[in-house]
């Protein structure tokens, strides 16, 4: 893998991570279409670092209210003896539910990041997936935007939300597609949705490259500064594509680009 493939690919991976048509999906295909025969480890680690970052350039003021509430939880609990958080502590209450959310992810990663890893190379897969990510993003034109925001949020939402998330790690099957639109079928608000979604990936990104990191020596020769500047690709484009994706979401658009999954998966089924 030279360089040029790998800003080409760190792009693609920007772009496709948070808009809801399934990086790993384009991946695949791009790898093929480049004659890539398997994913080379080091690259894939970097770019996903790289759309880590803009998750956490985007989203730094509710990380940082996330953080100063543990702290505060965690302070008080040990001067006063009591662990029964205040109920107005938003920060605190998402953060929880970023924890609850990631325990089915991280159940469902773990039992089945292997299997996952030998369907990546699957374009009939990754196309199968595309296309039911198409369905699921053309019906959440129906959902009206609900007045259910944070405060109403539950841990059965972050559940459920967290399962769909986990079975994002199907190749084709669109992580922000799937979280997003279950949270709107679930009575969340739009914004609210899109905000938990990308949130929830950041525990899903790092344990994900945890993972990875255990078989980093035995996979692929592509070099560092080739890993760094697909890595640099992927920061740059995932924070714009958050943006447009936050826009988007929030003006109850989501279904646009379910023409798109649909027809990427037909064409990916073809190439198959």
């Amino acid at each position: 893998m030279n360089i040029f493939q790998t800003i080409i690919l760190g792009v693609i991976q920007g772009l496709t991570e948070f808009l809801p048509v399934s990086s790993s999906g384009h991946l695949v295909l791009f790898q093929h279409i480049f004659g890539l025969t398997e994913a080379e480890l080091l690259f894939d680690i970097s770019v996903h670092l790289g759309t880590l970052v803009a998750v956490f350039i985007f989203f730094r003021q509710d990380i940082y209210s996330m953080i100063v509430s543990i702290v505060r939880y965690c302070r008080q609990a040990l001067k006063t003896g009591s662990f029964s958080p205040a109920n107005d502590d938003t920060g605190l209450k998402l953060a929880l539910m970023i924890i609850t959310g990631s325990v089915p992810t991280a159940i469902i990663g773990l039992l089945f990041h292997k299997i996952a890893d030998r369907l990546f190379s699957s374009l009939l897969i990754a196309g199968s997936m595309l296309i039911l990510t198409g369905i699921i993003l053309f019906f959440t034109q129906f959902v009206k935007n609900s007045k259910k925001d944070d405060s109403l949020f539950s841990l059965k939402d972050s559940l459920i939300i967290g399962i769909s998330q986990g079975l994002a790690i199907m190749p084709g099957l669109s992580r922000s597609g799937a979280t997003i639109g279950t949270g709107l079928f679930l009575g969340l608000s739009h914004e609210t949705a899109a905000k938990f979604s990308f949130l929830l990936s950041i525990p899903a990104i790092l344990g994900a490259t945890i993972l990875s990191f255990a078989d980093i020596e035995r996979n692929g020769t592509v070099s560092a500064n080739a890993s760094m500047a697909g890595a640099f690709a992927a920061c740059v484009t995932g924070y714009f594509a958050l943006r447009f994706l936050f826009y988007i979401v929030k003006k109850g658009r989501l279904h646009y680009f379910s023409p798109y999954c649909l027809i990427i998966g037909i064409i990916s089924l073809m190439l198959s």
